[in-house]
């Protein structure tokens, strides 16, 4: 969000953290399904103010790779990967690894406990089999302390247990390592364009609320290889990735119950991102935003108006029998692309401490007239969601 936001799960994390404090004891990955899942995303971020801690409400001046690290004056921030990648018979894999920070507290202070935490982290990890029409997530959450999880400049890295994501001195090279069991992946990703500011030159306004937008860029284009284990089984890959990166201290609007969000990679070198944001109404809303980046990293911001994304198909999860779109229309009239999105397999539902669909997609369709094609990923957040109640919004 993101796309994850995106869009991509940036009020997730807090909204965790103000439901449950037992869930920053403990440093794990749940197993049960039916456990899971139980909070409510626009209910629960209804009364979020983000009052004390520093807002997304101006432009700022990026500089790389330093803002690849935190921003702990902020209330939540994540670093999120996701890509397709294919071993060398053909066979097609997805993967997700994200990092979501979040403090606890607008104000540190310094306390002579180890255990001591400003920061709980929460990560998941996810593999889509494609090929084999299988799914696997996990989760883990820690607090920021004895090392358990973390962010660093020198060296430049995210962390939480053995999960972690590494860049070299320039920003440009990443190392992503993962493993849970008999799943894991040991990839390096390169760069070969510059990160692009989404929104207005990197303030990405999601609603009207008083400090309602993040600082929001990406990496839209990661040549990556290396090895994804399924089941135990190790296999070689070579693939595209896309970062997002994204740090704020805002909340949803109390009209707002959910995004959709995509990460594009055409196979003429450009890429599109869009979100939308979903209005408990079922209307258009204003803050739906998009980019197109061409072959050389020149960006164009789409605006609301500029893009029109329909519903295909929808798809019921025989776990949660939520139901999600699961096929979509993409028309950019200025730019002449018209894209056909679908799944690359209708079962990508992360059944986490929240619910929602992230998975890998396959693009067709025409710009200029001639045909294109491509992947990516989506993110689907919010779906079962209530709209927040008045109790809820009296407290805003």
């Amino acid at each position: 969000m993101g796309r994850a936001v995106t869009l991509m799960l940036p009020w997730i994390v807090a909204a965790l953290a103000a439901a449950t404090v037992a869930v920053w004891l403990k440093s794990g990955t749940s197993k049960d399904d039916s456990t899971r899942a139980a909070l409510d995303v626009a209910t629960m971020l209804a009364g979020e103010s983000g009052e004390g801690y520093l807002r997304a409400d101006g432009p700022r001046e990026f500089e790389f790779p330093r803002d690849h690290g935190p921003h702990d004056g902020f209330r939540t921030e994540w670093w999120y990967f996701t890509g397709n990648v294919d071993t060398a018979s053909g066979q097609a894999m997805g993967y997700q690894l994200t990092f979501f920070r979040t403090a606890l507290t607008p104000r540190p202070t310094a306390r002579p406990s180890t255990l001591a935490a400003d920061h709980i982290w929460m990560a998941h990890f996810a593999l889509s089999d494609i090929s084999a029409r299988r799914f696997h997530a996990f989760e883990h959450h820690s607090r920021e302390a004895g090392d358990l999880a973390g962010a660093g400049r020198e060296p430049l890295r995210v962390w939480l247990n053995d999960w972690s994501a590494e860049f070299d001195a320039s920003g440009t090279t990443i190392l992503l390592k993962a493993r849970e069991g008999n799943f894991a992946l040991d990839l390096t990703l390169r760069g070969s364009k510059a990160p692009v500011l989404n929104g207005a030159e990197g303030l990405s306004r999601k609603n009207a609320v008083v400090g309602g937008a993040s600082y929001y860029y990406s990496m839209t284009r990661l040549a990556t290889s290396g090895s994804i284990e399924l089941d135990g089984r190790v296999h070689a890959v070579e693939g595209q990735s896309w970062m997002d990166r994204e740090w704020m201290s805002g909340t949803l609007g109390s009209e707002q119950i959910g995004w959709d969000w995509f990460a594009l990679q055409l196979d003429d070198g450009s890429e599109v991102m869009c979100s939308r944001m979903r209005r408990s109404d079922g209307t258009r809303d204003a803050f739906d935003s998009g980019s197109i980046i061409d072959a050389q990293g020149k960006q164009r911001t789409l605006t609301s108006a500029e893009f029109d994304l329909g519903v295909l198909v929808n798809w019921t999860s025989p776990r949660s029998k939520l139901e999600y779109p699961a096929g979509w229309t993409l028309r950019v009239p200025a730019m002449r692309l018209e894209l056909e999105i679908l799944p690359a397999q209708a079962d990508q539902e992360l059944g986490l401490s929240f619910r929602y669909w992230e998975g890998a997609v396959k693009l067709l369709g025409t710009r200029d007239g001639k045909p294109i094609a491509g992947r990516g990923y989506a993110e689907l957040v919010g779906y079962g969601s209530r709209p927040p109640s008045s109790a809820a919004l009296r407290a805003r």
